[in-house]
């Protein structure tokens, strides 16, 4: 399906050019009850949209070419675990991980997955609470106080994200995170651990991924050079995998293996197993809220019209902007410092879901897909890159996400913060008229020319699209809804696109290539390559060529003499 061809992306077409002139200044001015209209609210969540370059009219287009696109039979689709990501034969039930237990089934291959989904959930509960409360210790008798996630991409930035975001609610462990082959991430975290007290999640669905491995099998060293032994492995190590007989070789034992599924991509998996880092760090009970908010927000998106649907709105704001006014990036910006990797964690949700020129007919597809996903915590963002969005020459559509109360008992801070956050918002939108920078430079003592001048350089176009999602707090519950929200806005941009939002053949052809370059650092005769990554292969070799082995460099050791 091309969407450009569709009745309604060409009255959508006819609309920009309408409106285009437009100033969102102008609009708030003749449109008392703008607000009012153009904002939603869930539980505790309220979505303000009404500072976008859009009107009921454009609302109306944008919810027809839901219509068009055929996207409520998508969304029923993949609720009742129709196999939607084509390319892999998969069902996509991120969402069956939300459910309660006596839900109505779900079936994958004509088994009702809710009990299996549950069983697990359980499984990996009472293994965190057992960590937290003291009752599983390690092979020396001693409490487990120090948690570590080995895993990469959707194995580690939903988790790491959440466990950051929901420090307030911390239990008794401390839970760390290793994704980067860069071995400085593994040595750093292991610097300041016991052997004795720490346990290793291995997150890996092959228990096979190479990044993943080489660390597993480099904290493995490090655990055994603590004089431990082969037969301790299996009291201090656990895996997230689907491959039990691979976790087993590692020592791991059959009863610490948490399963991953096949029907949820790794993205989307923080509400499995792959949690098992945040119920360690949060507990049972803050992570069943954690998923009793997503589940909200999943019955909000399946049951509620496009006009007051969260998720569908922001996602056809998203391609309002994108597709017709031109926007190449979006920024998404938290107020709240928990929040500092979710916008890591969106970028992989988003860019490796949309990041596709093809449709799910394989066909390139009829229009811009995907967008940069990028962002920082807000204020600091404020002193980096919001003068590109305020004054740029790029329309750079921004997500504020705010909430309502803060972590820190520091009087006026939060207050202060929230300020900020407002103020971004106004200033984008309303921005400052020439004649309002040269009012505000009178009795400055600047000559008329000088004035003339500062005033063209401190004029704002405003107009710059903006969306506030304001949060009672963030807690779990909370989280789970704003995390649910996302997913689904990737969903229904994938849908309108008519891509698949669930594969990633992209990431897959990188590691392969990896796999061909790796024995050939080392020596090994290899395949044909371009004229400039033989030359950086050979490179490479010629600076480890008085080395025994390119990882044995004598700083290196000094650097990190606890490593084997």
């Amino acid at each position: 399906m091309n969407p450009t061809r569709l009745p309604a992306w060409q009255a959508l077409n006819e609309h920009f050019q309408a409106t285009r002139h437009l100033h969102l200044r102008d609009r708030f001015a003749a449109e008392p009850d703008r607000f009012e209209r153009l904002h939603e609210r869930l539980d505790g969540l309220l979505f303000d949209y009404s500072k976008n370059r859009i009107g009921e009219d454009t609302l109306a287009l944008l919810c027809r070419l839901a219509d068009e696109c055929g996207l409520a039979g998508q969304r029923d689709a993949m609720r009742r675990g129709d196999k939607i990501n084509e390319s892999e034969r998969r069902a996509v039930l991120h969402t069956a991980l939300r459910l309660p237990e006596n839900a109505e089934p779900v079936c994958v291959d004509g088994e009702n997955i809710v009990p299996l989904v549950h069983r697990e959930l359980r499984r990996a509960l009472a293994f965190a609470d057992s960590l937290n409360q003291g009752r599983y210790l390690g092979c020396t008798g001693k409490r487990i106080t120090d948690v570590v996630n080995i895993g990469v991409g959707g194995s580690d930035l939903g988790p790491r994200m959440a466990v950051l975001a929901l420090q307030p609610y911390r239990q008794a462990l401390n839970v760390h995170f290793v994704a980067n082959i860069d071995g400085a991430d593994l040595c750093q975290t292991l610097a300041s651990l016991d052997a004795e007290s720490t346990l290793f999640i291995v997150a890996s669905k092959s228990f096979g991924t190479q990044d993943t491995l080489l660390n597993a099998q480099a904290a493995r060293r490090w655990f055994l050079s603590q004089g431990r032994s082969e037969g301790d492995i299996a009291r201090h190590f656990a895996a997230v995998s689907a491959n039990v007989p691979a976790a087993q070789a590692f020592g791991i034992d059959a009863e610490r293996v948490f399963a991953m599924f096949d029907w949820v991509g790794g993205r989307y998996s923080v509400w499995s197993s792959i949690g098992l880092p945040l119920m360690c760090a949060v507990g049972s009970d803050h992570f069943r809220d954690f998923l009793r908010g997503a589940h909200r927000m999943d019955t909000h998106f399946f049951h509620t019209p496009w006009r007051h649907n969260m998720p569908v709105l922001a996602a056809l704001i998203g391609i309002w902007q994108q597709n017709f006014h031109g926007a190449a990036s979006h920024a998404v910006i938290p107020y709240h410092h928990g929040l500092r990797r979710f916008p890591a964690h969106l970028q992989q949700l988003d860019m490796e879901s949309n990041g596709k020129a093809r449709c799910r007919s394989g066909d390139a597809a009829g229009c811009r897909t995907g967008v940069v996903v990028w962002g920082e915590e807000g204020v600091n963002c404020q002193h980096a890159f919001m003068q590109l969005v305020h004054q740029g020459s790029d329309l750079i559509p921004l997500d504020f996400i705010v909430p309502m109360h803060g972590d820190s008992p520091l009087e006026g801070h939060h207050a202060a913060l929230v300020a900020n956050a407002l103020a971004q918002a106004e200033a984008l939108m309303c921005g400052k008229t020439e004649a309002e920078a040269l009012a505000a430079l009178d009795g400055c003592g600047l000559s008329e020319a000088e004035k003339s001048c500062l005033a063209k350089q401190q004029t704002f176009p405003g107009n710059r699209p903006s969306n506030l999602f304001a949060v009672e707090r963030i807690n779990p519950y909370y989280l789970g809804m704003l995390l649910a929200l996302y997913e689904h806005k990737v969903f229904v941009q994938g849908a309108v696109w008519g891509i698949n939002s669930f594969d990633q053949w992209g990431v897959e052809y990188g590691k392969v290539l990896a796999k061909h370059i790796l024995p050939e650092l080392g020596g090994t005769a290899g395949g044909p390559h371009d004229a400039s990554t033989a030359a950086l292969i050979a490179y490479y070799r010629a600076c480890h060529r008085h080395e025994t082995t390119p990882t044995t460099h004598p700083e290196t050791f000094a650097k990190y003499p606890h490593m084997p």
